[in-house]
């Protein structure tokens, strides 16, 4: 197709999308959303991308009210979320006798919030946009800052941020450690929003490869990401830490018999004849997933002694466990914890998550909602301390992170104690065989390139992997499946990256820039496109 033809083809689309009005708008809004999601892990169809936001930038520039831009973002958010977190839902429903009737309340309630998000975007961009390059800047700008404010705001909820998509690319992935995952938001919305530039036409009309520009600059950012990426893993360092073998123990236990009372010692005792295994080099370190012993384990100390057993000599068991005041203590408090244990069964160091999954950990409006949290007990974990380094014998400097921790970026590590490691451990159980466990792990990736980190992960029912600091996936054992994973522990990079050293500033920065150069670009030009009166 020539490029005149091409141009010409894509505003008569952009004039029939901009004419479709009412209901099936909104539908057409909520379907663009959910081409969208089709763009995260597992499937990353980054393509999808294009359509998506092209059809919502036209959408956005053709509303005649800010009203009704605030409605087309946030049906494409309503369409974005419920597609990429429906398996909320699987958590819901192991066990549906209590919790099925909450599956359309919490799938599509805490998707109408989320896609609030999207909403305040498209209302503060469409000034802008349909004049030309600049209003799509100004879009991304908007977006990505919006994704940043999604990852703090109201406890914070940063899944499924467009950036994610680039895990498919271990040579894209890089540009995290400079601008973090939202580095990565800005150069996906961006380039797929680009075309959009095509459609426009009144005194914004051009032809030939004028029309192009902008898409093909766009395009030549993303090769030139992908080319320092892969400059950048040419020269990267395979060494791992001397005198580390790590065993990560995936038991692959269904998630509604973890907690039966006749099956809890079973458990432990199938983990530790895994952990026992004579398979490869002799592990110095063995490492279970969140909640593996379904006891307080600090509180029994026979139990403290059959696991020590199974310790390698001169090196630890970490397990997740649940920690717990003692039983006639007011308060009474639960954490969800992890125990490093030694061969003489002494818990050496303990780690408490501090930042809880509302209603899956702890029920907010507790006084309101008459209904328990998801995870076994009545009572709600109480928080930890926070983020911290921990001295493990034999092991370098480690930062725990208990399940969905490791999604917050800039959070993972102490950079007053910078570790040597991140240790991840989680039970997906809860997602079965969705696309949360992937969509889990693609983060976990993202947090070891910001960081210069190599990351360890164990998970109960997958995906359990160790990662090198590059975000590189050096040993995996995929989601479903019962094993052991035997890996040496890689090293950390030697210095630390831009981003671990000056976190969300430069995020800020590129924002900042990217959102300035975009109203200068579009200042005088008149919006292009078609748009409307009504609804």
């Amino acid at each position: 197709m020539e490029i005149p033809a091409a141009g010409s083809a894509m505003r008569r689309l952009n004039d029939r999308v901009a004419a479709v009005r009412g209901w099936r708008r909104l539908a057409l809004a909520a379907g663009l959303g959910v081409l969208a999601a089709g763009a995260l892990p597992p499937l990353h169809l980054l393509v999808l991308l294009i359509p998506a936001f092209t059809g919502l930038v036209w959408l956005i520039g053709a509303s005649p009210s800010r009203r009704s831009a605030f409605a087309t973002g946030w049906w494409f958010g309503l369409g974005y979320f419920a597609a990429g977190i429906y398996w909320i839902a699987f958590a819901l429903l192991t066990f549906p006798e209590k919790f099925g009737w909450m599956v359309p309340f919490a799938v599509l309630g805490l998707s109408a919030l989320l896609a609030l998000f999207p909403a305040v975007t498209a209302l503060l961009s469409r000034p802008a946009l349909g004049r030309g390059a600049g209003g799509i800047l100004v879009f991304a700008a908007g977006w990505t800052a919006l994704e940043w404010v999604r990852g703090w705001a109201f406890t914070g909820f940063p899944w499924n941020l467009i950036g994610t998509s680039w895990t498919i690319s271990d040579s894209m992935i890089q540009f995290a450690s400079l601008a973090g995952v939202y580095g990565l938001s800005l150069l996906g919305v961006s380039a797929a929003a680009m075309p959009a530039t095509l459609g426009e036409g009144g005194g914004n009309g051009k032809s030939g490869l004028a029309a192009l520009s902008p898409i093909l600059t766009a395009f030549a950012v993303l090769a030139v990401v992908w080319s320092a990426g892969w400059l950048r893993l040419a020269g990267a360092d395979d060494a791992v830490v001397a005198k580390v073998n790590l065993r990560l123990v995936q038991p692959n236990i269904d998630q509604r018999l973890k907690w039966v009372p006749d099956l809890r010692f079973g458990h432990v005792a199938d983990q530790l004849e895994m952990s026992a295994r004579t398979a490869g080099a002799s592990p110095t370190h063995v490492i279970w997933a969140e909640t593996a012993v379904p006891f307080y384990l600090a509180n029994s100390p026979k139990l403290l002694e059959f696991i020590a057993k199974s310790a390698p000599p001169g090196g630890l068991m970490i397990v997740g466990s649940l920690r717990t005041t003692p039983r006639r203590q007011d308060p009474h408090l639960v954490w969800n914890s992890l125990h490093a244990v030694d061969s003489a069964a002494r818990v050496v160091a303990t780690y408490d998550k501090f930042h809880l999954v509302p209603f899956g950990e702890y029920m907010p409006f507790r006084n309101i909602l008459k209904i328990t949290k998801l995870t076994a007990g009545a009572t709600g974990f109480s928080p930890g301390p926070g983020v911290k380094t921990l001295r493990l014998p034999g092991l370098p400097p480690v930062s725990p992170l208990i399940c969905y921790e490791v999604i917050f970026p800039g959070k993972v590590a102490d950079r007053s104690d910078r570790p040597g490691w991140l240790l991840n451990i989680t039970n997906d159980g809860w997602y079965g065989r969705s696309s949360g466990p992937y969509q889990h792990f693609a983060a976990a990736r993202l947090r070891a390139v910001e960081e210069g980190l190599p990351l360890v992960r164990v998970a109960n029912t997958g995906i359990s992997a160790v990662v090198d600091a590059y975000g590189r996936t050096r040993a995996y054992l995929g989601l479903g499946r019962a094993g052991i994973l035997d890996s040496p522990l890689p090293v950390r990079l030697e210095e630390a990256t831009p981003y671990a050293r000056l976190g969300d500033w430069i995020v800020l920065t590129l924002l900042a820039a990217t959102a300035g150069a975009g109203f200068l670009m579009s200042r005088g030009k008149t919006p292009g496109g078609a748009g409307g009166d009504e609804y």
